[in-house]
């Protein structure tokens, strides 16, 4: 699962990491939670070139009666996203990659559950296999929204829990977001080899502060390292 996470690089970083032509306009985040906006970076209309984009953590299928619908759909199992109606379609028609600069996750301990934090052992960013969806209400409001996939933890990250993101290697970038247009849909077949665990050498893992429990603390204060308790 991926419940929380941050994403604190320069906009110029940003844009030269994941191949966007023009940096964004963007504020660290510490502490960015589900129904929140978020950026991510998916082809455009053309699929002729990569573009930001605002949308909310919590996919919101275009056929939902009710866009609260997002606040369950987080995350997506990356092997059964080609079956799951909330997901499937826009899996081969409408995929993305969410930018962080880490995640948060919770471990049991004797006192509750202890806070870590993990993020790219080499200070890279890191991008998150995704799904976007476009969302039309009754009245003509349009909401765009999107989903992160998870897959089988590494070493590492199963000390932690049972489910990691799906982090793409930039070398995959180009395959995951495809070529755009209706006329390319994605099967699992063919993707299903970008799901594999992120190697846990390229990860950094440690404990931080209670203060990142509550979704309103923001600031570098989250990602501090803390002794374990």
């Amino acid at each position: 699962m991926c419940g929380r996470f941050t994403l604190y690089v320069t906009p110029e970083e940003l844009a030269s990491y994941f191949g966007l032509a023009e940096a964004p306009v963007l504020a660290p985040r510490y502490n960015i939670a589900p129904t929140q906006p978020v950026g991510v970076v998916r082809l455009d209309p053309r699929g002729q070139a990569r573009e930001w984009a605002l949308t909310i953590w919590g996919l919101i299928p275009s056929w939902s009666q009710d866009p609260s619908i997002g606040a369950r759909l987080i995350n997506a199992r990356a092997e059964t996203v080609d079956e799951k109606p909330s997901f499937r379609t826009a899996f081969k028609r409408r995929r993305c990659i969410v930018p962080a600069s880490g995640f948060y996750e919770w471990k049991k301990s004797g006192s509750g559950k202890q806070p870590h934090y993990i993020t790219s052992a080499d200070g890279a960013p890191l991008g998150f296999a995704g799904l976007w969806e476009r969302w039309t209400g009754p009245d003509g409001t349009e909401l765009e929204s999107c989903t992160i996939l998870t897959t089988d933890p590494n070493e590492k990250m199963s000390e932690l829990h049972n489910r990691m993101p799906v982090i793409l290697a930039p070398e995959d970038f180009s395959e995951w977001l495809g070529t755009g247009g209706d006329d390319t849909p994605a099967t699992l077949a063919i993707l299903k080899h970008l799901f594999r665990p992120y190697p846990a050498e390229r990860l950094e893992i440690y404990p931080v502060s209670l203060y990142v429990n509550n979704p309103r603390n923001e600031g570098a204060q989250c990602v501090e390292h803390v002794p374990a308790h």
